[in-house]
């Protein structure tokens, strides 16, 4: 087990914050270091006055949690170190050189975040005699499959770049969701569809099926559990199309599939606009993966 020593936790703790200095990082009010931490599934509220001090008082309790592995810290401070790095967060900001900020904070306990060049998220991995260790295999070479659905009909229509396919429940409780999704993907200048709105064949599903094959990117709300939503994120993945995962409650997620980052809201006028920026955040970075 390493623990990260009480300067780096208390850097982290700025960064969290978005404390200037260190530039490079958003600034984080009481509501968003919440939803910071509640975003990882770490059930931390802020309450206290100071801010970076009661950050640090979090990392601090997380940098004394096992370890599952030597040599690295725990795996809920290894989730807070890469989530401060998702690229969702730096929208007009620096990525680059606040990854370069970490890594040299990180140096001196052995440790660097390595960036995937596809979707821009770092890994935290192990620096073992100048090489760079990490618990995942990740492999650059991609295999292909082909495989012919026989409950759907494969639709002749093209894959639209610009296209997003919302996948919710069918219910009013949704419909500010819904709006929120919708104004999102109009400020990232992309086409917004929930398959209720279409009529194209004779069955919905050959509808629903035929909007997620068209689209490049999914929106995925799992709030609720829905079971025909769980069916619809199968295709997407299927399909390899950019899903994004959102839902009120982390403990909707299907556990196979928490690995995935996830948008986290709250179905009131904060929450929502929080939604709102995050999700328009994370289409402008696909669109840009896509060029």
């Amino acid at each position: 087990m390493t623990k990260l020593k009480p300067s780096v936790i208390d850097a982290l703790s700025e960064m969290i914050c978005g404390d200037n200095p260190p530039k490079n990082f958003p600034y984080r009010s009481t509501s968003f270091l919440t939803s910071f931490f509640r975003g990882i599934d770490l059930d931390y509220r802020h309450e206290a006055p100071w801010r970076s001090k009661w950050v640090a008082n979090v990392l601090e309790e997380l940098n004394n949690k096992p370890s599952l592995e030597p040599d690295f810290p725990s795996p809920e401070l290894k989730k807070v170190i890469e989530h401060l790095l998702d690229p969702i967060h730096f929208r007009g900001l620096n990525h680059e050189e606040a990854i370069e900020q970490v890594n040299q904070l990180l140096k001196s306990q052995s440790l660097t975040v390595e960036k995937d060049k596809n979707t821009g998220n770092v890994t935290l991995c192990k620096v073992i005699d100048g090489f760079v260790s990490t618990s995942t295999d990740i492999k650059e070479v991609k295999k292909v499959i082909t495989f012919s659905p026989s409950v759907f009909t494969t639709p002749k229509k093209p894959v639209v770049i610009n296209l997003v396919s919302v996948m919710m429940p069918f219910a009013m409780e949704f419909d500010n969701v819904l709006e929120t999704i919708k104004a999102a993907c109009s400020n990232a200048n992309i086409e917004c569809h929930r398959a209720d709105n279409r009529w194209n064949n004779s069955t919905i599903i050959q509808d629903i099926f035929e909007l997620i094959y068209c689209s490049s990117i999914v929106i995925v709300d799992f709030t609720g559990k829905n079971p025909n939503v769980f069916y619809e994120a199968g295709i997407a993945h299927t399909l390899g199309k950019n899903v994004i995962p959102i839902t009120q409650n982390i403990e909707d997620i299907p556990f196979d599939l928490r690995h995935h980052r996830v948008l986290k809201y709250l179905r009131n006028k904060e929450g929502l606009q929080e939604l709102g920026k995050g999700l328009e955040n994370r289409l402008n970075i696909l669109k840009q993966l896509d060029k």
